[in-house]
């Protein structure tokens, strides 16, 4: 998501300071070590990094929201698609990996055993030839040459054995260690691009980030949002904050933690704030001479945080009175 603050510029706050200084209409009440100030909200502006269509606005202006509900649904039918391929080729690259890791298939080797077994039984069989060929030669009755023949039957049928013996072990054997690596590192590609393709999927459902207002929604249903356009204005509880500001005769006193308190119109009861920034730079070029009249009009801003179960009470631009004790 993409947050951005929204700040006063340089002029605008020399505006502000002179016409706080100069005082205003507020409060009423006049309290001594009181200034005048003003609430700012520092919004959050949510996005998407994904381009979209805006299918579905869930909150409006004004809604009040906790972390984690919807805020908005951008067009995901394009995300979806590459995240049905991105899984498909995941599938693929993990069966040629398996496939690599178990040998052959068992169809293939189905075909060596059945060759090995024919070969054993061929063999077999020129063995019991060769051994009636010796009984008959050795009484006589069988020339030298067929029992010559009958052994190198039997010795080929061996070795046709031993071939169809090594070729099922080699059957039987992974792939061979660099194919295999290859493989897995295609596989670990296509799982990141998986990973990708499903954050894409992601980025089309917006939630919210944290507690707080809907200030403002800036776009609208059917509308095209480019990637990474504000499309929902937030202004959480503890981005309020209260800015004043003081005369260099008193900025000596104030401290960071200090507390506060806060008035404005409305209301009886104040409320609670702590400093939590005082500028070390005067709110205007004063001259280069300094003279006792003159540093009378410096002054510096000071930021306070309210409390923060009151703090949606206040509104960005509401003018306020604050008492130091």
């Amino acid at each position: 998501m993409k947050r951005r603050l929204q700040e006063h510029s340089p002029l605008t706050s020399l505006i502000l300071a002179a016409t706080l200084v100069a005082g205003h209409t507020g409060c009423s009440r006049k309290r001594p070590n009181a200034y005048q100030g003003y609430v700012e909200g520092k919004f959050v502006y949510v996005a998407s990094p994904q381009s979209g269509r805006v299918d579905h606005l869930s909150v409006a202006r004004g809604d009040t929201i906790s972390v984690g509900k919807p805020l908005l649904t951008l067009d995901q039918e394009p995300e979806l698609s590459a995240e049905r391929q991105a899984r498909e080729s995941l599938r693929s690259e993990e069966a040629r990996l398996a496939d690599m890791q178990t040998g052959k298939r068992p169809p293939e080797k189905e075909v060596i055993i059945a060759q090995l077994q024919q070969a054993k039984v061929e063999h077999q069989k020129a063995l019991d030839i060769l051994k009636s060929d010796e009984t008959q030669y050795a009484a006589g009755g069988l020339p030298l040459t067929d029992l010559i023949t009958a052994r190198a039957a039997a010795e080929s049928y061996a070795a046709l054995v031993r071939r169809y013996e090594s070729d099922l072990a080699v059957a039987e054997l992974p792939g061979r260690e660099a194919q295999i690596q290859a493989q897995a590192q295609a596989v670990a590609a296509s799982r990141a691009a998986l990973q990708q393709a499903t954050w894409k999927l992601q980025q089309k459902q917006i939630a919210c980030p944290g507690n707080g207002l809907v200030f403002d929604t800036l776009y609208r249903e059917g509308e095209w949002v480019p990637a990474g356009s504000p499309i929902v204005q937030l202004l959480p509880p503890g981005n309020i904050e209260i800015r004043f500001f003081v005369p260099e005769t008193a900025v000596g006193k104030l401290q960071l933690g200090q507390t506060l308190a806060v008035h404005c119109d409305g209301r009886d009861a104040s409320i609670p704030a702590t400093i939590t920034f005082i500028s070390i730079q005067a709110e205007y070029t004063p001259p280069v001479i300094y003279s006792n009249e003159n540093r009378s009009k410096l002054v510096f801003m000071v930021i306070a945080r309210p409390a923060a179960d009151q703090a949606a009470t206040l509104h960005p631009g509401q003018p306020v009175d604050i008492t130091v004790p």
